[in-house]
């Protein structure tokens, strides 16, 4: 059996054993991806570009979003596009750690965002009068600082501890990107408990953050209640609702992947679960955050105009 020291390749799991479907795959990914690329592209253009009434806490944090999925879904399906078009699975082993690394990074870091919004939209609607000294732009830009901080710490830890381990298992990763599960499937006897350890405190601050973002929408809720206008209660809870059906398919889901017990483990449950967390929320977040939102789209609509009036 190969061990780490002597792997220079990893072999990604293969969509389907026949050219068409493999076609088809990659056609759909392809689809998924520019799906994505364009929704977060407008975005990141339309708050980056437009005029000082999109400069508020609130879109600072959904540029951020949006960069973060830019990078998470650029990440993983560009190469499973690759490995479906030229029918080649197989990933070297530092291009397997990068990739480990970059997407730990961007969706950790992502997580701790969807924190911060939820404290966002909980300020803005149960102290709407502290809102602009509780959310300063300094205090902002400390946040948004703190998540990829965040995101880049707990990558490189999970990163260096897990290719660290000897693994005898073979090359094969029953999945379409080097995920932490499936290379620890490949770790020698009982060295992956190290893994197993670090993963589970994680996901206990990924817990953590959860409860953090379910209270902050109880209170929410209760304050939106006692709304008399039925139009306010409806913009209030359609601009809520969404975000925390993001954040609760994000969290079961990646949990699941991380800590699910070996016994149920199956590799058309693994993809299902894996295209559920990595590839879901970054094509979904532009629909569900700007494109639904007014603001956003009167703010594309002028720089829209704007580009066509210059040509």
């Amino acid at each position: 059996m190969p061990n780490s020291s002597s792997m220079t390749v990893f072999l990604l799991l293969e969509f389907a054993d026949t050219r068409e479907l493999q076609l088809l795959h990659f056609w759909l990914s392809l689809g998924i991806y520019l799906a994505a690329l364009l929704g977060n592209g407008l975005i990141i253009t339309t708050v980056a570009s437009c005029d000082h009434h999109l400069h508020t806490p609130m879109y600072f944090f959904l540029l951020n979003l949006s960069l973060l999925d830019l990078g998470s879904i650029s990440t993983t399906v560009p190469k499973s596009m690759a490995s479906s078009l030229w029918n080649n699975r197989a990933i070297s082993y530092a291009g397997c750690a990068a990739q480990v690394f970059l997407f730990l990074f961007l969706i950790s870091a992502e997580f701790y965002l969807l924190t911060v919004m939820a404290y966002d939209h909980y300020v803005a609607i149960c102290k709407p009068l502290h809102y602009g000294t509780l959310l300063g732009s300094r205090t902002c830009v400390h946040m948004a600082a703190a998540a990829w901080g965040y995101g880049f710490l707990s990558a490189l830890m999970h990163t260096a501890n897990t290719f660290s381990l000897p693994l005898c298992q073979g090359n094969a990763v029953d999945q379409f990107f080097c995920e932490i599960p499936q290379i620890l499937k490949l770790a020698c006897s009982d060295a992956y408990l190290r893994e197993v350890g670090v993963l589970a405190v994680g996901v206990c601050f990924a817990f953590g953050c959860f409860v953090f973002i379910v209270l902050s929408y109880v209170q929410i809720f209760r304050a939106v209640l006692r709304i008399p206008c039925k139009q306010g209660r409806h913009k209030t809870f359609s601009m809520c609702l969404p975000h925390l059906a993001v954040v609760s398919l994000f969290i079961s889901t990646g949990t699941f992947a991380y800590l699910k017990p070996p016994s149920i483990s199956s590799p058309s449950l693994d993809l299902v679960v894996a295209v559920l967390y990595s590839v879901v929320p970054p094509a979904m977040n532009p629909l569900i955050y700007s494109m639904r939102n007014h603001e956003i789209s009167d703010a594309l609509r002028k720089l829209m105009t704007g580009c066509f009036q210059k040509q």
